[in-house]
């Protein structure tokens, strides 16, 4: 695939001046971006950047297949412009917020409602979509739920048991944290990022981390590229195997939802062991790392990893096993290719349709650059997949560690990272355990931060879910909800 010359080209981890990012009138963005989806690029980010009275979208996409990332602006616009989610759906959530957020409205969107905002006092109670008929009828889940969870609403128009439809609401925890960090970096910055999704502390902070760094020109270690790709697959190891005992916690499948309980906190003192925070808070810091692996931690650690390591493999062995576990994954939930494609999705939830993508193959940076992480891909597309590809995911992650931990880097952990240039974006990706994490940085004329966009993956996905659950019955929705394993809070901004 030759890529566009309208668009400028990028690589992850990397910065250009603003003045040199293409610009177009906002249709004219729409109808290139739309003809770089026709392609097969996807949609990485669109969000709206405020200027006077006005807005400009910007939008990210990824030719995947070339390592390449790329870049446009629209000329400042008020008011709405021609939907791009009319012809590729990946964009409709993007849209939504560009709306929510400044105003501007993509006019012949399907269905344009709020993504987080409140309408009234709730997000419930906002407009959802309704099926009428005989034998319809409307369950309404949470979001207040029967567990230690986080806020989300369910809508599920239903006949019988079978789902028709299922809507989802977010959006009652509102952060604010994009709009804390306009003006930033402060030194309240670095806590915010960590906090996006608190189990995704690690990928969102060396998202973030990277994402400075291009904007500063500044050089990493490599021992603190190799701390941090050792941290990012601990935590990938734990929260894997945090969901294989939820799985098999919500199929009745004891023997392995309590060896799985287990073991996940046997992974987080593993990232204790490295910073003395378990889910890696304190760790990465722009520059490199705060904390180093002396020897004697270090063989401590590559200790009990392998005993981890081996008893979530006997864990999950005991899953496969069970017949009864596999007749209630198998052909539950499913989610084919050709959505999760159009959808954009991203992470494990896609790997699981047997597509092939993930930042540490696509766009690797960092220590990835040096070192390749093997990519699980799972075909089928339903529960059984993917969970499936977690357990390959905890193998091979397990690999790698085994690999890095055996060969450890020598030098410094840590430089300062200078001024960061003015007038200029910068875009970081970091393969978090749910997939894609997208951070742009875009500065202003102090060099403080003009606006600041996160995509969680969770942002991407979410619709999956509601996919999901079409044509199933409504009490599959805890497996398949706990298959996806998304973050409300890493939406939730």
């Amino acid at each position: 695939m030759n890529p566009p010359l309208e668009f400028a080209l990028m690589s992850n981890g990397t910065s250009m001046a603003w003045a040199d990012v293409p610009e177009w009138p906002i249709p004219e963005l729409v109808l290139r971006t739309g003809a770089q989806l026709e392609r097969g690029a996807r949609l990485c980010a669109w969000f709206g950047v405020p200027e006077g009275g006005a807005v400009r979208v910007v939008a990210l996409i990824a030719f995947d297949a070339d390592n390449t990332l790329a870049v446009a602006r629209s000329e400042p616009a008020r008011g709405g412009y021609p939907s791009l989610t009319a012809t590729h759906p990946q964009a409709h959530m993007f849209e939504r917020e560009v709306w929510e957020q400044h105003g501007l409205e993509p006019r012949g969107h399907p269905w344009l409602k709020p993504v987080r905002r409140s309408a009234g006092m709730a997000p419930e109670n906002g407009d959802f979509f309704r099926v009428d008929g005989r034998e319809v009828h409307e369950v309404a889940v949470g979001p207040v739920h029967a567990g230690i969870i986080e806020p989300g609403h369910f809508r599920f128009q239903c006949a019988g048991e079978e789902v028709l439809h299922l809507e989802i609401a977010l959006g009652y925890q509102h952060r604010g944290i994009e709009d804390a960090m306009v003006g930033g970096p402060r030194r309240a910055t670095m806590s915010q990022v960590e906090v996006i999704s608190g189990d995704a502390t690690i990928g969102h902070a060396t998202a973030y981390s990277s994402a400075l760094e291009a904007l500063a020109g500044a050089d990493v270690p490599l021992r603190a590229q190799w701390l941090r790709a050792i941290a990012l697959e601990l935590e990938r190891l734990a929260n894997h195997t945090g969901d294989l005992g939820a799985l098999a916690n919500d199929v009745a499948f004891l023997p392995t939802a309590s060896a799985c309980g287990k073991v996940r906190g046997d992974f987080l003192n593993l990232t204790a062991l490295i910073c003395g925070n378990r889910f890696g808070r304190g760790l990465v810091r722009p520059g490199g790392c705060r904390h180093d692996l002396q020897p004697d931690r270090l063989s401590r650690l590559g200790e009990r990893l392998g005993q981890a390591l081996s008893e979530v493999e006997a864990a999950a062995g005991w899953l496969w096993d069970a017949s009864s576990v596999r007749a209630r994954f198998e052909d539950t939930g499913t989610i084919f290719a050709k959505q999760a494609l159009d959808l954009g999705m991203v992470g494990p939830a896609a790997r699981a349709c047997g597509i092939v993508r993930d930042v540490r193959f696509d766009h690797p940076s960092g220590w990835y650059r040096l070192a390749q992480a093997p990519v699980a891909v799972w075909p089928g597309g339903d529960v059984f997949a993917r969970t499936r590809v977690r357990s390959l995911e905890l193998q091979r992650s397990g690999q790698f560690l085994r690999e890095q931990l055996g060969a450890p880097v020598e030098g410094e952990i840590r430089q300062d990272v200078g001024p960061l240039r003015p007038d200029t974006l910068a875009v970081s990706m970091v393969e978090g355990w749910r997939g894609e994490i997208c951070h742009v940085a875009l500065t202003g004329a102090d060099g403080g931060f003009r606006r600041y966009k996160i995509v969680d993956p969770s942002f991407h996905n979410w619709i999956g879910l509601a996919l999901a659950l079409r044509g199933e019955a409504i009490s599959d929705f805890p497996i398949c909800n706990k298959s996806m394993s998304l973050s409300y809070c890493g939406f939730d901004l």
